[in-house]
């Protein structure tokens, strides 16, 4: 009787999930934006999908992103169960800052999702198309106004590379940063700015509403759900993907980092993560190991250049 109920404990104990580890994200960001969002989307689905038993979001917002990045580097060496989201805007935020803390100071895991830009003017703008907007900006640059995110951010990049791809001086380009998407798109609605950049998202209901015109998004290839050309149908070789990431922390052995990478692996094919981003309208860009430690590398490299072309990096 004894044996029979030690082997049943035993049978029920293997019986309970075993969580990889106990994860804490950090958003480097206020609570609300794309970084949060993404940290507890990763949060909740991790716990639902039993990847992790118990995950917790701390937010450290500043700068871009880099205030969350040096603390993060600093404070989390070493640990297994510490993870970083960031993406495309921080490796703006780290150039324009000049931070002393880069994404080599912490060990890249995976590109998550990816949100491409949509350009839109006014319903009542005489510019009809992208071509309409390229030939004005080449005309006389200053004269086309841009209103977008923060200075050095993935609109403003996308501005600089469309200017560069059209000929134009990416120096002249008249881009107005607003610091918040709200701001952002009461001046493009009330025509203070020529032209709206973002991600498609937050311009999707007053392009359904018929109060703002899409002319083109950022992808390489149309998007299935929107009714718009790419940038690259006007003639602008331009392609350009806001991307999320996670990272975890520096330090850690090959063994540790491998256990982070299946877990992050089994959130982003797990039914629920597919269902976040259906709900969320994030495109699912997955790429993880070497391939994204590439693909970033190239990432960072070309932004630099093109910050230095607008006149943001020495």
């Amino acid at each position: 009787m004894k044996q029979f109920f030690l082997a049943s404990i035993l049978a029920g104990a293997l019986a309970l999930p075993a969580f990889a580890a106990d994860y804490t994200i950090t958003a480097p960001a206020n609570p609300g934006g794309g970084w949060d969002q993404t940290a507890r989307s990763i949060q909740s689905v991790m716990q639902a999908e039993g990847i992790s038993g118990n995950v917790q979001v701390q937010n450290v917002p500043g700068a871009g992103g880099t205030i969350g990045l040096a603390q993060f580097a600093s404070q989390s060496a070493g640990n297994p169960n510490a993870l970083i989201v960031g993406g495309y805007v921080m490796v703006g935020a780290i150039l324009t800052n000049k931070s002393p803390v880069t994404l080599n100071d912490v060990t890249p895991i995976a590109r998550l999702t990816g949100e491409y830009e949509a350009i839109v003017v006014p319903a009542d703008s005489p510019l009809k198309t992208m071509g309409d907007l390229v030939e004005a900006l080449k005309k006389d640059p200053g004269s086309v106004s841009w209103g977008g995110g923060s200075a050095g951010g993935t609109d403003h990049i996308a501005v600089g590379l469309i200017a560069k791809a059209a000929g134009v001086d990416p120096t002249k380009i008249n881009y107005i940063a607003f610091s918040g998407g709200g701001e952002a798109l009461a001046a493009i609605l009330g025509s203070q700015v020529t032209a709206g950049i973002s991600g498609y998202g937050e311009f999707e209901s007053q392009v359904k509403a018929g109060t703002l015109r899409l002319l083109a998004v950022s992808s390489a290839e149309r998007i299935e759900g929107v009714d718009a050309p790419t940038i690259k149908e006007s003639g602008i070789d331009v392609v350009v993907q806001n991307w999320r990431m996670v990272a975890a922390a520096p330090g850690l052995t090959d063994e540790q980092k491998t256990a982070v990478s299946a877990d992050i692996e089994k959130l982003v094919k797990s039914a629920g993560w597919q269902e976040t981003l259906k709900t969320k309208g994030w495109q699912d860009t997955y790429l993880a190991g070497d391939a994204f430690k590439e693909q970033l590398a190239k990432d960072v490299s070309a932004t630099e250049t093109v910050l230095k072309d607008i006149g943001l990096v020495k």
